[in-house]
């Protein structure tokens, strides 16, 4: 008999690595559409001519978006689509979704998978895309073993904010396999 608590996060499995990559590039090509949206909905109220023009605040708000965007889901459920679809929840220790303070504080801190290669491409005056870009996979990659040395496999981030991802396939009975579900 259950007591009706959710299990606490420490039980539950962390997803590996290539998951959440992946889940990354999958939310990366949902968030899109909405960062398009939400970018001609700014150049239509401050009247924006040109990219170039108004950039920074342009910038704030789209980080604004996806702030709202990221905590208002893991304060609410533990999942956006993408993590839905890979079956990957953030939970706080207690083992249900971060409250808002939490997810939103786990929002910022999760930006230290891009800012530091960034910020030190940008300190060296590098304007190459191609050599940002593969500045920026080194340092991800970087991050991303990191969660390699810890025995509970989080990231930084995670561990920083008292948040854990875990693989929720095992919330789930397995799915009947072909052919033994019809009767003979």
């Amino acid at each position: 008999m259950t007591s009706g608590r959710p299990p606490a996060a420490a039980a539950l499995p962390a997803p590996g690595v290539w998951r959440r990559v992946a889940c990354m590039s999958y939310e990366a090509m949902l968030l899109f559409g909405v960062l398009m949206a939400a970018g001609l909905a700014y150049g239509i109220v401050t009247d924006q001519r040109h990219a170039l023009q108004g950039s920074t605040g342009l910038q704030v708000f789209l980080f604004f978006v996806l702030g709202a965007y990221f905590a208002g889901l893991w304060s609410w459920r533990g999942q956006t689509l993408a993590m839905k679809t890979w079956h990957i929840r953030v939970l706080a220790a207690d083992g249900r979704p971060p409250g808002r303070l939490r997810a939103t504080a786990r929002y910022v801190a999760s930006w230290l998978w891009f800012l530091p290669a960034l910020a030190s491409a940008h300190a060296a005056g590098i304007r190459s895309v191609g050599f940002m870009a593969s500045l920026l996979a080194v340092w991800m990659a970087a991050y991303a073993a990191i969660a390699r040395l810890r025995s509970d496999r989080q990231l930084p981030h995670d561990v920083l904010c008292g948040t854990r991802l875990v693989d929720t396939r095992g919330d789930r009975p397995a799915p009947a396999q072909w052919g033994h579900d019809a009767p003979a």
